[in-house]
Parts: C-alpha cells; sequence; structure tokens
C-alpha cells in the first residue's frame, strides 16, 4: 500500500497529481478510460502513449492485483486525446473508497470530460455467455460505503449529485450504433458491486439476481459515483469472465477468468476506440 495515498480529497490534492502529469506531456485529455481485471492490452490501442507509473503521482495508491499493471498513459485512441489507467483499485485492497476513486478526481482535472469505464464481471443472466459484453444501463451499490461520504469541496463538485441516469444515454446509443457497425453483440444490463475479494455464494447470487442485477463485481461503482459528481459524461462495458448461475456453479479460478477476459478484450478494444473516434466534438 503507498503510504502517500489520500485520505481526504480536496482540490489542492487533485491538482498536485495533475501536475505532475501536465509536466510530462503536453497532451491535454478529452476522454479517460479505465481498464479493468484482464484488460490492460487495451492500452496497446493508444498511439504514442506516456507512461507514468502510480508510483510517480502524489495521492495515488499502488496496484496490488495480478493483471493490474499500475501506470497512467497519455496519447491517442480514434485520433482523440485520452488518458487510461491500465490498472485500478479496490476497496478489497484495504483502501478506502477516496482513495480507490482519487485517481478519476485527477483524470477530470487533466480535462477528461467523459469517463470510459470497464470491468470483468459474473454473469448472472442465465441467457449469456461467458465473453460477453455489457453495456451497463445501471448500477446497484452493495459496497456498503461510498466515495462521497466525508466533508464535500463544492470545487469538485455538488453535496448531493443527480444519479437518474448514471451512465449517458447518448454514449449508450453511440456505442450501440458503433458495436451493430462492428458486428458486435452487445448485452444491456445492470452492475452490482460488491466488495469480495471472495467470490459470492450460491444464496448470495440468487439474492443478487432477485434484487434486479445481471452481472456482478468489485469495482466501477466508486468510479463512477465520483465522476459524476465531477459532471463527467459515463460509459460503462463490462466482460463476463465467468458464469454465476446458482443451479449450475462451477468453482473459478483467476487463470480461467484472465483467458476469457483476454478473448474478448479485441472486442472491446475495437468497440472503445469506435466510440471514441465518433464522440462530437
Amino acid at each position: 500500500m503507498n503510504p502517500s495515498a489520500v485520505a481526504y480529497v480536496g482540490l489542492d490534492q487533485v491538482e498536485d497529481a495533475a501536475a505532475v502529469v501536465r509536466a510530462r506531456t503536453s497532451l491535454r485529455p478529452e476522454v479517460a478510460i479505465i481498464l479493468g481485471t484482464g484488460l490492460g492490452g487495451l492500452a496497446g490501442a493508444i498511439e504514442s502513449p506516456v507512461a507514468i507509473d502510480y508510483a510517480e503521482l502524489p495521492g495515488f495508491p499502488l496496484s496490488t492485483v495480478e493483471s493490474h499493471a499500475g501506470r497512467l498513459l497519455v496519447g491517442r485512441l480514434g485520433g482523440r486525446p485520452v488518458v487510461a489507467m491500465q490498472g485500478r483499485f479496490h476497496r478489497y485492497e484495504g483502501y478506502s473508497l477516496q482513495q480507490v476513486t482519487f485517481p478519476v478526481r485527477v483524470l477530470r482535472q487533466l480535462g477528461a470530460r467523459v469517463l470510459l469505464v470497464s470491468n470483468a464481471c459474473g454473469g448472472m443472466h442465465p441467457g449469456w455467455q461467458a465473453g460477453d459484453l455489457v453495456l451497463l444501463t445501471d448500477h446497484i451499490n452493495l459496497l456498503g460505503d461510498n466515495p462521497l461520504i466525508g466533508p464535500n469541496d463544492d470545487r469538485l463538485g455538488p453535496r448531493f449529485p443527480d444519479c437518474s441516469a448514471v451512465y449517458d444515454p447518448g454514449l449508450r446509443a453511440l456505442t450501440r450504433r458503433v458495436a451493430a457497425a462492428q458486428g458486435t453483440v452487445l448485452r444491456e444490463g445492470v452492475y452490482v458491486a460488491v466488495a469480495g475479494p471472495n467470490l459470492e455464494t450460491r444464496a448470495e447470487y440468487r439474492m443478487l439476481r432477485a434484487l434486479g442485477a445481471d452481472v456482478v463485481g468489485m469495482s466501477t461503482v466508486p468510479e463512477v459515483l465520483v465522476a459524476i459528481h465531477g459532471g463527467m459524461r459515463v460509459l460503462g462495458v463490462s466482460i463476463i469472465t465467468d458464469l454465476c448461475i446458482p443451479d449450475t456453479l462451477e468453482p473459478a479460478s483467476l487463470d480461467r477468468i484472465l483467458a476469457v477476459a483476454a478473448a474478448a478484450e479485441p472486442r472491446l478494444a475495437s468497440l472503445f476506440a469506435g466510440v471514441v473516434g465518433q464522440l462530437p466534438a
């Protein structure tokens, strides 16, 4: 764990980290991307990236999860300037949600007004398969915490942000069009965030499905909440890496999850590049 990771988040702390990035590149990103478990290879689609290790950025935690490289990339994707997190943070690593989401504040401060967030997830919808891409329509927060709890710096966002449409309808419509043009099957559903790090029991999967969730994971929701707080437009896409159907549940392995994510990643990379390239100026 990085002892310098922030506990309280205000504009001054955010600006300290943003200044380090600005000193390394003159590119000012319009779009931010968060790459989830097994999805770091999407970074290969970013042109001429400037790479900055998280350890060089004041206030950033350090990635402790396998497959999370732990660096920031600034370059171009689909002809647009972007900044990407190659590796994210989770509550189960021992970080507070304020620490987990601190990088999103920095991405916003660098100029990004759109956030594309990806993750690997468990699929609970009986008609879907491992390797399917899922366009997120909504989410359920079962982390037992919220990154917006605590003092609110009004310069970063309002005390009570509205969450009636956290996943931007316009971005979702654009993503559907891009997926159709690319011949990519795109599911749509609700993501539920749980604390982890263990995978869920059969009874828990039944409960989560009954609550209205289609896919389950251990990330994304805190980052999306902070992005909404900062006035960003958000698009979320999950890759189903394992099936979580209680009656046919099989033991999951990290190796298999990473293999499924790697096989599906080219479709996600193409989808994100297509969306970024078609964003309105």
